[in-house]
């Protein structure tokens, strides 16, 4: 593909994320941000599942792949928490979800610093970062349409709920086009034993993250009595990162489209794996009805 064309298709990445946020923001409440605040611990743990054991993972499993492609699963270990590990803990242990809730929107929150000193940190030898670029991306596609999207509810209801029917297909449609575009701009590669190979590699580090967040939970929650249901969630939180962000971020500030290709593999990976947990949870009437108001309030985006 000409370099003026994937130019042109990089340029929507950022509005296309800012949409997904906004879907977000419409669907939240300030009561999902202050409702699990009585576990300050588990929190913590959390928080240091995402933006410290997660990027120490990446920047294992990126050594050992090519420059470029290393680098993306950096900066794919860098970002913060998805809305996906909510819904996946919502499925396991419906009672933790407020704080699967508050972990992810912490590291949202604080992403639009901590996100661009870690790939600083870990892609800075390689490749050159934009901090401040960063920084200024994370607040315009992130902070600002979630924080559009909280006023929204607040202040007009009646517009949310004319607008939030029309959200989860739209969000669909456009996560499909982000994760699609730079999967298609290198299909040779994709469909190569090499894409094989970035396949593996993602997996790995995904599996990694999850084993790390389970362990390392049961290690310092041993005496809690709900600890089983705690080391899920921060498996959960560990495991999951909002690839989308992670890709908006590598189409936007690297030049080589294949920086895109591991998140791109990373958020397909991570749907599958939560279809799995889906298919895996017992369908009664009861467990339905949950999962369609979590649905409605969660509009699988993230």
């Amino acid at each position: 593909m000409p370099p003026e064309r994937k130019g042109k298709k990089k340029r929507y990445y950022a509005p296309a994320l800012g949409f997904l946020m906004f879907a977000v923001g419409v669907n939240s409440s300030e009561k999902d941000f202050l409702e699990a605040f009585n576990r300050p611990a588990a929190i913590f743990a959390g928080y240091i599942g995402q933006f410290v054991v997660k990027p120490l993972l990446g920047y294992i499993f990126g050594t050992i792949s090519m420059t470029v492609l290393g680098a993306g699963i950096m900066l794919t270990s860098c970002v913060s928490g998805a809305q996906l590990s909510n819904y996946a803990t919502f499925l396991t242990d419906p009672q933790m979800a407020p704080l699967s809730i508050v972990m992810t929107s912490f590291s949202t929150a604080t992403a639009v610093f901590v996100t661009p000193i870690l790939s600083l940190l870990l892609i800075g030898k390689r490749l050159p970062v934009d901090v401040k670029g960063m920084v200024s991306s994370i607040l315009q596609i992130v902070i600002a349409p979630i924080a559009a999207g909280l006023l929204l509810n607040r202040f007009f209801p009646r517009i949310c709920n004319a607008i939030r029917p029309f959200l989860p297909p739209l969000s669909v449609f456009v996560t499909a086009l982000c994760v699609g575009a730079p999967l298609a701009i290198n299909i040779d590669s994709v469909m190569s034993s090499f894409g094989v190979s970035v396949l593996l590699v993602v997996i790995a580090f995904h599996l990694s993250a999850f084993i790390a967040g389970y362990s390392l939970t049961g290690l310092i929650f041993h005496t809690a009595p709900d600890v089983k249901g705690l080391q899920r969630t921060l498996s959960y939180e560990t495991g999951m990162q909002s690839s989308l962000l992670a890709l908006a971020l590598a189409n936007r500030f690297f030049q080589d489209p294949l920086v895109g290709v591991p998140p791109a593999i990373s958020r397909m990976s991570l749907h599958l794996l939560l279809k799995l947990t889906d298919d895996t949870v017992d369908d009664t009437a009861t467990n339905g009805k949950l999962r369609e108001t979590w649905l409605i309030h969660m509009d699988r985006v993230e």
